[in-house]
């Protein structure tokens, strides 16, 4: 019991660091001459970097990724708390519903964020804001670790709602 018992920190706490890097990381989009994010868009031949506000047309769409993913990673912070609190409060043979709530809820958070910046992305980057055309670029690895994020929230949410707390 006490390996499964680590074995789930371990989980949780490499989805917690899988969120904090895919929301701060600027790699959510690529190209040759630059890399974007929810937050900014910086020039690598350059090191310029430029903020992404209001004077984007496609400014809603990034500030829901923005609050949807801040969402998932406190959430994420939250569960793990929740759970640690579970662990020496509930009584034998009781699931840890609420963690597995929180957590799950942490998941529907990436996955909403990672479903509009798909959704979006085209008209995200052709915007003539931008100081560099980021229009021919690739999905970035810190989108791709928002959608491992998501299966890791995803699995650990339902291994709560299994898990019994045992001897």
């Amino acid at each position: 019991m006490l390996i499964l018992l680590a074995f789930i920190i371990v989980f949780h706490i490499t989805s917690a660091a899988l969120l904090f890097i895919s929301t701060i990381d600027n790699a959510w989009w690529v190209g040759d001459n630059f890399s974007t994010d929810v937050w900014s868009m910086c020039a690598t031949n350059t090191t310029t970097c430029t903020t992404i506000t209001d004077q984007f047309k496609e400014y809603q769409s990034i500030q829901a990724v923005q609050a949807t993913m801040i969402l998932s990673t406190i959430f994420c912070c939250v569960a793990f708390l929740v759970f640690i609190l579970q662990l020496f409060r509930l009584k034998q043979g009781e699931r840890f519903v609420l963690t597995s709530i929180i957590q799950l809820l942490s998941c529907l958070c990436v996955m909403i964020a990672a479903s509009i910046y798909t959704d979006r992305h085209e008209e995200l980057h052709n915007s003539i804001e931008y100081s560099v055309n980021v229009s021919q670029g690739q999905y970035g690895y810190s989108f791709v670790l928002a959608w491992i994020a998501f299966a890791f929230t995803l699995i650990s949410g339902v291994m709560y709602l299994i898990l019994r707390k045992r001897k």
